[in-house]
């Protein structure tokens, strides 16, 4: 493990008895508390870089204190990408503003180098990374509630409290605690305003379950790490950077994608079960099972707070808005589709919300396209992040279109083995995928994708020429999906 790797690890496992403490105390200790260690955090892991996260969050704080007909200019601008009426306008000004600000910002911060400035720190562009979701997904809140606002005076009828809707706009001094609030800071799992609101003001947190969850949760971790270690020694990335590998037999290149993408995905699931754990340990994000938490959003329904500790101890809680990761989804799921969906579930969730949704087309394909694209942006330049993110589509139009052509007419028996063929071959797209994000450079990713002749691409592009010709359709035409979500009767959870 290189030293960056090493500090990750410790400040995650900090997280856990830092989560301990706080999980009993008061809102103003929570807030406050939980701001100054993750200001902490970041003035020892960033240093000077840290001006760049307080440059971003007061640039976005500037904007969401205007008064949305303020934005009309530039969200006029941003109608033909946002795909939006003038009727929802306003709803959307807030957060385009907020999306073109920390999106251009994370391309100065990148380019610092070219332009002769220090290079920042490897953890200060994870704060940044993070900190950009929170503040796009805040002025969205803070659209919510001024939308909400105008419905109310327009009607004369006030309303109760409405499921996810911010109280009043946040102060400077409330931004600034929610952005360097610990919990996530440098890993995730994303969480918006309302969900760290909730945190602040839990009834009788003394009754919210941690120890059992935590140890349900982090249980699988160290067998991860020690296979993370294991396959990482044994089948290290930079033999593929090297001319010998290339002389090579073709099945040893081609097997060779294989361990690479084990070891990354053993190295993600230790690092966002930990940050679960350190979730857990503080009480954050529990919620009651009967609210149907999302991963990222929170509760899909209202739940009255319990009005005793005795009605709050009796409750069933679960932490599904800050799960970050379904390990036993993402490797058995058959379909590339769902493994995105297991994968980091939080940013997946911002990325549906935000990006999806406002995308400039409805076909599923093209706005998985754009999705993928600003993903790639989000994650950096280096073009390996392109080349792997926007293959992504081609292997969403091929399943689909196959899919739709063929498994339905197959027995029962044939529908079992087409998901078996389905599955290996969604692993070993994600394999190949892998490799770019990897690599990163535009001449390493398309040297290993050449030595084993773009099989993938080629293997997407006669799928999806195959189901056209049989007359599948794209999976936005598809009324109904067949389902198929996993390879086993019932779904074993990690935990």
């Amino acid at each position: 493990m290189s030293p960056e790797e090493w500090t990750y690890l410790v400040v995650l496992l900090i997280s856990i008895p830092i989560g301990f403490l706080f999980k009993k105390a008061g809102p103003g200790l929570k807030r406050w508390g939980a701001a100054a260690v993750g200001l902490g955090l970041t003035l020892f892991t960033c240093g000077p870089h840290t001006l760049h996260s307080l440059i971003t969050i007061l640039g976005t704080w500037a904007l969401i204190q205007k008064q949305p007909v303020s934005s009309l200019g530039l969200s006029l601008f941003l109608l033909p990408s946002l795909n939006v009426s003038c009727s929802s306008l306003d709803a959307l000004s807030c957060h385009a503003l907020a999306l073109a600000w920390t999106f251009s910002y994370l391309l100065f911060f990148r380019a610092l180098s070219l332009l002769g400035l220090p290079t920042p720190t490897p953890f200060t562009n994870a704060v940044q990374l993070l900190l950009t979701l929170k503040l796009v997904s805040l002025a969205s809140e803070v659209q919510d509630l001024h939308m909400a606002q105008r419905k109310e005076m327009a009607s004369g009828f006030v309303k109760g409290p409405s499921l996810g809707l911010l109280p009043e706009v946040p102060s400077l001094m409330e931004t600034l605690s929610y952005s360097y609030c610990y919990v996530g800071i440098m890993t995730g799992p994303f969480f918006r305003y309302r969900t760290y609101l909730d945190w602040l003001e839990q009834p009788f947190p003394g009754a919210v379950p941690s120890l059992r969850p935590l140890l349900r949760r982090a249980w699988p971790a160290p067998l991860f790490g020690l296979l993370f270690l294991l396959s990482s020694h044994i089948f290290p990335l930079e033999a593929v950077r090297e001319d010998a590998f290339y002389a090579r037999p073709l099945p040893a290149r081609l097997f060779y994608m294989i361990p690479v993408f084990f070891a990354f995905r053993m190295r993600f699931y230790v690092a966002w079960i930990a940050a679960e754990c350190g979730c857990i340990a503080a009480g954050f994000g529990a919620y009651p099972v009967a609210a149907k938490a999302r991963a990222g959003g929170g509760p899909t329904l209202q739940c009255p707070p319990p009005s005793s500790p005795e009605k709050a101890a009796s409750l069933e809680y679960d932490y599904e808005t800050v799960r970050n990761i379904d390990c036993y989804g993402t490797d058995f799921c058959v379909r590339v589709r769902d493994g995105m969906r297991y994968w980091n579930m939080t940013v997946q969730w911002w990325l549906a919300q935000y990006i999806y949704k406002s995308a400039p087309t409805r076909s599923y394909v093209l706005r998985s396209a754009w999705t993928m694209l600003l993903s790639a942006y989000w994650h950096g330049l280096h073009p390996g992040y392109y080349l792997s993110f926007l293959t992504i589509p081609l292997c969403l139009a091929a399943e689909g279109c196959l899919e739709s052509a063929l498994r339905g007419r197959l027995s029962p028996g044939g529908q079992k083995a087409w998901d078996w063929v389905h599955w290996f071959l969604k692993m070993r797209a994600y394999d190949y995928m892998c490799m770019g994000f990897v690599l990163l450079s535009l001449g390493d990713t398309l040297r290993y994708w050449a030595s084993i002749y773009f099989c993938i691409h080629i293997l997407a592009l006669g799928a999806l020429g195959l189901g056209l010709a049989l007359g599948g359709g794209s999976p936005s035409r598809r009324k109904a999906a067949t389902p198929t979500p996993s390879l086993a009767s019932g779904k074993l959870r990690e935990e």
